[in-house]
């Protein structure tokens, strides 16, 4: 009976661990197409990318004489483009400028003021601010609209009498006001720089081109350790993923902000719809489904605000993994009666659609890992053997390689490679441990998701941090809830914390460095949520 038990528990660990490993060798399959990508772009550049350079170089050049209508004139030679004919510079598309906000007093300001001065005709873009606030953000928005229409800017604050269907909601209501042949979309936490539409709006040049998305950037990275980690994971979403789907030909997404979208593409892809929480995710599919392109600029960066509070990166969490599943439950079977898509980007959609459901993997494979530990000696008289597990490093070093990419190698780095290499080596094991101890929390996220069971949208609060200066301390908008995941958090440290024991008493130190990385996972997890209660 104890073998049986033993076997079960050897098996479903095993599955989980093939699941991540299965994973963790799709991302090194985005890795391989994302240096493929960079080696491409060493080469001299292709004659559609000369044409797209120098659109680019002529728009800047329009924008900063204030030419409503431009004369025709040969291209520079420092593009490389030599033609025989001249070119004409196209007119300003308009532009609607939607930023869905709801109770954000502390950064809609700084949002509202970098829009104001984007370096674009004036009257060639409208901002709208979708404003579902209930608090004093209202008043806030009504100044600021004020003091830019006073300056002659094309600006307005649209209110709605409920808020159905959140952010998603307020961007499908939104559109029949926009008069825009293209929509930029930001959140509140967002700070894009002036040159933004001069930056996106001729890649639309390409009519296949539906969506336009910039690559995030950290205003708050080196606040703490846990915005530090933060930056950690996106940066490999913003560099090796991204570019990576878009040089395999994979499908891509848009992230729900510091991006454009044509208008056609929201139209003819059904619009917005709220059945999710990743109402970008969602629309992104649909969108590429019906053969628009998402085009990836890792080039262009927006600048953000990562959540600095625990509880609030924990809500971003369960938006995101939830909407995630949900996401998939919904758009799937879609996308496996595609007739458009190929097997090989059915299979790397699926990769897509999952993406979340690995944390259930990381929790079964924690969890179960316990008693496998004290299974082992009999599994072993049995004949099995423990170097069996050996095989499943393959995952590991894929994913190691990955983050390295992403956070050493990325061109996009400031830093010299000596100090971006020894970050990396000290923030790699952290950001491992923090992602266990977040498998709980995510797990709760997903099945929920998978399960159908609905919530609203938990916006993640912002508080205007940009330096260690700046603090959250008995601020709006902070948690003041300890719910039972927090609490068995806790307790899964501790159960982690004895397996490690365990395992020194009993001589099998197989799975101590693991169970030690859980521990502090969870320990740390539990410890900042609870402590960043109280300072409410």
């Amino acid at each position: 009976m104890t073998s049986v038990i033993a076997y079960t528990v050897l098996a479903v660990y095993t599955m989980a661990l093939l699941y991540i490993t299965v994973y963790c060798l799709m991302q090194f399959n985005l890795l391989y197409h994302y240096k493929k990508h960079q080696r491409e772009e060493e080469q001299p550049p292709s004659e559609a990318e000369k044409r797209s350079q120098a659109y680019t170089r002529q728009l800047a050049v329009a924008t900063s004489h204030n030419h409503k209508h431009a004369s025709t004139h040969r291209l520079n030679a420092d593009v490389g483009l030599l033609l025989e004919e001249e070119e004409e510079i196209p007119a300003y598309p308009f532009v609607t400028v939607q930023l869905p906000i709801y109770n954000e007093m502390y950064v809609v300001e700084r949002l509202i003021d970098n829009i104001a001065h984007f370096d674009y005709p004036h009257d060639r873009f409208e901002i709208h601010i979708l404003d579902d606030s209930t608090d004093e953000t209202v008043e806030i928005v009504r100044r600021k609209v004020q003091e830019y229409k006073a300056k002659g800017l094309l600006i307005e604050q649209i209110r709605r009498e409920k808020r159905q269907g959140f952010k998603a909601g307020a961007l499908r209501d939104g559109m029949q006001y926009a008069n825009g042949e293209f929509l930029a979309i930001f959140d509140a936490d967002f700070l894009p720089r002036p040159d933004f539409l001069k930056r996106t709006i001729p890649f639309f040049e390409d009519d296949n081109v539906g969506v336009v998305q910039t690559r995030w950037e950290h205003i708050n990275q080196d606040y703490s350790l846990i915005t530090k980690l933060q930056a950690l994971q996106l940066n490999v979403h913003f560099t090796v993923e991204q570019v990576g789907r878009m040089a395999g030909d994979y499908m891509l997404q848009f992230n729900g902000t510091a991006g454009v979208w044509r208008r056609e593409t929201i139209d003819d892809a059904g619009g917005w719809e709220a059945d999710t929480l990743t109402e970008d995710f969602d629309l992104s599919i649909r969108a590429q489904l019906k053969g628009w392109k998402i085009k990836y600029l890792e080039e262009v960066g927006s600048p953000a605000e990562l959540p600095a509070e625990m509880n609030a990166f924990k809500s971003q969490q369960f938006r995101w993994m939830k909407g995630g599943a949900e996401t998939a439950k919904k758009m799937l079977p879609t996308v496996w009666r595609s007739p458009n898509l190929s097997l090989r980007q059915k299979i790397h959609a699926t990769s897509h659609l999952l993406a979340s459901t690995v944390f259930v993997f990381v929790f079964i494979t924690g969890v179960f890992s316990v008693p496998l530990l004290f299974s082992l000696g009999e599994l072993i008289e049995l004949g099995f053997s423990k170097n069996f597990f050996a095989y499943f490093l393959v995952g590991l070093l894929s994913i190691i390689a990955v983050y390295y990419a992403a956070n050493v190698q990325a061109p996009t780095h400031n830093d010299s490679f000596g100090k971006a290499l020894v970050r990396f080596l000290a923030l790699f094991p952290l950001f491992l441990a923090l992602s266990m101890g977040l498998s709980l929390h995510n797990t709760v996220a997903v099945v929920q998701g998978y399960m159908g069971k609905k919530s609203p949208f938990v916006r993640t609060p912002k508080f205007n941090i940009q330096s260690i200066k700046d603090n959250f301390v008995k601020r709006n908008y902070l948690s003041k809830k300890l719910s039972w995941t927090t609490i068995f958090e806790g307790v899964l440290a501790l159960y982690f914390l004895s397996a490690v024991i365990g395992g020194f008493l009993i001589q099998n130190t197989t799975f101590v460095v693991f169970h030690m990385m859980l521990a502090l996972g969870f320990g740390t997890i539990f410890f900042y949520t609870v402590r960043h209660l109280s300072l409410r």
